[in-house]
């Protein structure tokens, strides 16, 4: 039984990393299966993180390899590898990997994170985190007294919006339909706002900027007029992908792909659970995935000492 694991963790994001510490203060026989071989998640594509206690400033990049430092301090194991399929086999789960290999483990935590949907135009990839940004909340705080656009118009978007009104001289809020998709309070809240113009109708074209983002090129659908907004960060929200496509045949998901589970992180399949952004809840920020992965583990260690 020795090659049979307590636990394994696929994801090396904020929520694996933070279960791999808990593990292996656990004394769990643990290892955390990652996919490129570089800890941290999306972090790594932040210039910053300014929300993280203790941390001020401190860029994604630094704060990824921080927490892979923790769980290799108190000497967990990391593999690279894909898992492409979990089967359940009641005591043990059985992982098989894009190599053809299997691992056998007691327990299983599903950290593989959320991608946001991206728009796939120029730009784009170039200044993600020299100025283009997935999360206001996240970066917002850099604007200060600068301009800057929100892409969509759902109830992030004009959740986003708001949040940076309070903070940027003004705010452009492109979207695509002449209404909003959001929540008619929430919609009603941006409107009265006198920093914000919003785009009917419209669509991004391109991101444009030397080291750093410098406009946006919007395009009017009915007109065909484009014109391009002296911009100094554009946050896309056009909404999220939950990397939960090769579990759906396993847990229970919600109609947008989220792995259904509360702050036990259990799911409905016992010994399988689900940490960070992978899972149903209110807010995916760094410190709650890493509350994720130390909830996970206390849920991990409780049913293998009782079965639940």
């Amino acid at each position: 039984m020795s090659n049979i694991y307590d636990l394994v963790i696929i994801g090396s994001g904020p929520a694996g990393l933070s279960a791999a510490v808990y593990a292996q203060r656990a004394c769990l026989n643990t290892i955390v299966i990652e996919k490129t071989g570089m800890s941290g998640g999306q972090i790594l594509t932040t210039t910053e993180v300014d929300n993280y206690p203790g941390m001020p400033g401190i860029g994604g990049f630094d704060l990824g390899m921080k927490m892979r430092e923790h769980v290799e301090y108190l000497n967990g194991q990391f593999m690279t590898g894909e898992v492409t399929k979990i089967t359940d086999q009641g005591e043990i789960k059985e992982l098989s990997m894009a190599d053809g290999s299997t691992i056998r483990t007691r327990t299983v935590i599903i950290a593989t994170g959320a991608n946001h949907r991206k728009l796939g135009i120029p730009g784009e990839d170039t200044f993600t985190g020299a100025g283009v940004s997935y999360c206001a909340t996240c970066d917002g705080a850099f604007f200060r007294n600068k301009t800057t656009a929100v892409i969509g118009g759902g109830d992030v978007a004009v959740e986003d919006a708001i949040f940076l009104a309070r903070l940027c001289q003004k705010v452009h809020v492109i979207h695509r339909r002449d209404s909003f998709r959001a929540a008619k309070v929430l919609s009603d809240r941006l409107l009265a706002l006198e920093n914000v113009q919003v785009h009917w109708d419209s669509v991004p074209l391109a991101i444009t900027g030397e080291g750093s983002v410098t406009g946006l090129t919007i395009q009017n659908k009915l007109t065909k007029e484009e014109e391009t907004l002296k911009v100094d960060g554009v946050f896309i929200a056009v909404g999220m992908e939950p990397d939960t496509a090769r579990y759906k045949d396993l847990v229970d998901l919600d109609p947008t792909g989220y792995i259904i589970a509360d702050e036990t992180c259990r799911t409905n399949v016992p010994g399988i659970f689900a940490a960070g952004d992978v899972r149903t809840k209110q807010l995916r920020q760094v410190v709650s995935a890493a509350a994720d992965g130390a909830n996970a583990v206390y849920s991990v260690q409780r049913y293998l000492e009782e079965g639940r």
